[in-house]
């Protein structure tokens, strides 16, 4: 399926009228609110949804709208856009600019559309169904890495791993070479630009993962569940990115438990 030109030339303008509001609160004493999940918003959030999806009903009024925080709308149409103004927000309020505002284009489900958009530091990354992903325009690819063994990982924080989830992350994270806590989306930009081999995360919400499924895959990767199935607007918040086949295929054996767990490994360190 090809992404028409001027669904993809949207998807930039909601980027655009996203990042000037997001960079006017950056490192300002915004007022945070705490959602029903305890998670925080700011107005920065709300404002910069409120501009995007403005656009989405001034140009494709039939289009679905799925934002994390003013809700949804048509979401039974054939395309669906799904944002996120500010993937990371506890780094945004803290100052730190590893956040990110996500779009992500649906078509039946699945995203076919993803922008990655860090607007401090200026950096876009695009992916776009049957496209090479791009950052500020110029192609990426991931790296090769033919074992865990010499993997850089990458999960943004431990409380997305209760129980047993823990159990599997840390036998993974034992048997790579590098892994750091952190990151946010923005890590999954630096594994479809070359730089990180391994993104492993749980309990996502649609609007935290879709708009990486097709940088990812435009930048030669595979992005999946902890199962490896393709993430689409059901599936079950787990998920997996890896930049080699061969690292995607043995993260998968340690996180589904196909393999032995990897207690036996000297711990690496993660700071």
């Amino acid at each position: 399926m090809t992404v028409a030109p001027n669904l993809v030339a949207l998807a930039n303008s909601l980027a655009d009228a996203a990042r000037p509001i997001v960079a006017r609160y950056f490192r300002t004493p915004v007022a945070i609110d705490d959602k029903s999940d305890a998670s925080p918003v700011t107005i920065a959030d709300r404002e910069a949804e409120t501009a995007m999806r403005a656009l989405l009903t001034k140009h494709v009024p039939e289009h679905g709208v799925f934002g994390e925080e003013h809700g949804a709308e048509r979401t039974d149409a054939e395309y669906v856009w799904v944002l996120d103004p500010i993937d990371g927000t506890k780094a945004f309020i803290t100052g730190l600019p590893i956040f990110g505002t996500l779009i992500a284009l649906l078509r039946r489900g699945v995203p076919v559309l993803g922008v990655i958009d860090q607007p401090i530091l200026g950096e876009r990354w695009l992916g776009v169904e049957g496209q090479p992903s791009t950052l500020n325009g110029r192609p990426i690819a991931v790296r090769a890495c033919p074992a865990l063994e010499g993997a850089y990982m990458y999960s943004t924080a431990p409380i997305m791993f209760p129980g047993a989830f823990a159990k599997k992350h840390e036998a993974l994270a034992q048997r790579v070479k590098l892994f750091r806590w952190g990151g946010d989306c923005y890590a999954y930009g630096l594994l479809a630009a070359g730089h990180v081999d391994l993104v492993v995360e749980n309990d996502l919400k649609l609007y935290d993962f879709a708009a990486l499924v097709p940088v990812i895959s435009g930048a030669g990767g595979l992005i999946t569940d902890w199962r490896g199935q393709p993430l689409d607007m059901h599936s079950d918040g787990s998920v997996l990115a890896a930049g080699d086949p061969t690292v995607h295929r043995a993260a998968i054996g340690i996180l589904s438990g196909a393999t032995p767990d990897a207690t036996a490994v000297p711990r690496r360190p993660t700071g």
